[in-house]
């Protein structure tokens, strides 16, 4: 009993070890957007002497976050709903109907996964021209849309195979159609799976920096990774706007995790099958 309670203490020490390991560069880059430029230059690791936002003020009024924090938003958005509206759909007509090229199907959307997009840039950048969609936030939107919907795939049918059919059977005796079983039976019980696949694509895609850099020239409509670059200058940075562009830049993610995070508890429990 004693080696027993020792063994979980020592697992808990290391798990708070590694969570403190874990959030000390988010605290350190909260308390550097607190500090002035000669504070973090002199001592980087030190707490303020004197809090100071002047940072945050100098980060909406020198230039357009609030454009960049809007685009991000709004191409992060758009882009896992359609992620996960049509990995939905794809991944149940996989899952649940066999026919001839089921599998070749399903090996074609997992290539996705197995070759880089980034080495088919200059036929990309060729064919969104073509399209009139540079400088566009329709090519952003298509391009992670095709990014993410491989692994979306991947872990929706996955999960599709697991859940049993009788639900399926049981809805559509009751009048429910192919979409109405999908929408009303099938995606409640799927939100630990969705929840999963929210998190990783809006990662993705609000973290890209080479796609906004390449697509999109208009600084009204860059996104916060390539707009964050206008801080560095040729031979100096101002380390106090990045922190707080940096912080600032954090919190949707954050959100996000937390809210998924607790869809992922109740979709375990409300999903339950006995």
């Amino acid at each position: 009993m004693n080696s027993g309670k020792a063994l979980r203490t020592v697992q808990y020490a290391l798990a708070y070890l590694g969570a403190l390991i874990s959030l000390y560069p988010i605290f350190l880059m909260l308390v550097s957007s607190l500090k002035t430029n000669i504070q973090i230059l002199k001592n980087p690791v030190a707490l303020p002497t004197k809090l100071s936002f002047a940072a945050y003020e100098k980060l909406w009024k020198q230039i357009p976050f609030g454009s960049y924090l809007t685009n991000s938003i709004l191409v992060s958005v758009l882009a896992v709903l359609l992620i996960l509206l049509l990995g939905v759909f794809a991944s149940y007509y996989i899952a649940r109907y066999q026919f001839r090229w089921n599998g070749a199907l399903y090996f074609f959307f997992l290539l996705g996964m197995m070759i880089p997009i980034k080495l088919g840039i200059v036929p990309l950048f060729m064919l969104m021209k073509n399209l009139g969609l540079l400088n566009n936030m329709g090519s952003l939107l298509s391009i992670y849309t095709a990014i993410g919907l491989p692994i979306s795939i991947l872990i929706l049918t996955g999960f599709f195979r697991t859940l049993p059919r009788e639900l399926e059977e049981a809805a559509r005796i009751d009048g429910c159609a192919d979409f109405g079983v999908i929408r009303h039976v099938l995606v409640p019980l799927m939100r630990p799976a969705l929840g999963t696949v929210m998190i990783i694509n809006f990662i993705t895609v609000w973290n890209d920096f080479f796609f906004p850099l390449i697509f999109i020239q208009d600084d009204a409509k860059k996104t916060i990774p390539v707009g964050m670059m206008s801080l560095f200058g040729q031979y100096s940075a101002d380390w106090s706007m990045l922190f707080a562009g940096l912080t600032l830049a954090s919190l949707p993610m954050l959100i996000l995790f937390i809210l998924a995070s607790r869809q992922f508890m109740d979709g375990m429990t409300a999903g339950a099958v006995k």
